[in-house]
């Protein structure tokens, strides 16, 4: 399970017009299911997740987490982040999980950070989605687990 977490001022997700997501300071999530993930793997990148130290304290350094912070997410549902580049000029897909199982985790995690008490919006599973974000630094980085 892949996250390209991003710290932002504010971000939103919008499908066909209409917004069905948006948070204002906190990380917008972009989470890729692979083939092999599991209910632990979503637990184990979901604690990295809203543990990662990517806020500045009083001092200006990158020393608090997500809920520290007072911050939101927004996850969105990332196929391509799973894609193997490694050869050729096209992605291959391969060790992207099938869409039931990708979905089942995806919704597994954005229910999970909820249910720690984070505030958490989602984009629209499978859906072609506009994502609007200012990232605040910039601040981006790769998780994986």
């Amino acid at each position: 399970m892949i996250a390209l977490i991003q710290r932002v001022t504010d971000a939103a997700v919008t499908v066909a017009g209409e917004r069905v997501g948006a948070i204002g300071p906190g990380l917008l999530v972009l989470l890729g299911v692979e083939r092999d993930d599991d209910q632990a793997r979503a637990d184990k990148l979901l604690n990295k997740v809203l543990g990662y130290r990517v806020f500045a304290d009083d001092d200006g350094k990158m020393n608090l987490n997500l809920r520290q912070a007072g911050g939101s997410l927004l996850v969105v549902s990332q196929f391509t982040l799973a894609a193997d580049t490694n050869s050729g000029l096209r992605p291959s897909f391969s060790r992207g999980a099938v869409p039931a199982d990708a979905e089942r985790w995806y919704d597994y995690f954005v229910m999970a950070a909820r249910d720690q008490g984070i505030t958490t919006e989602s984009g629209r599973f499978a859906a072609d989605m506009q994502v609007a974000l200012t990232n605040d630094g910039p601040v981006t980085f790769w998780l994986q687990v």
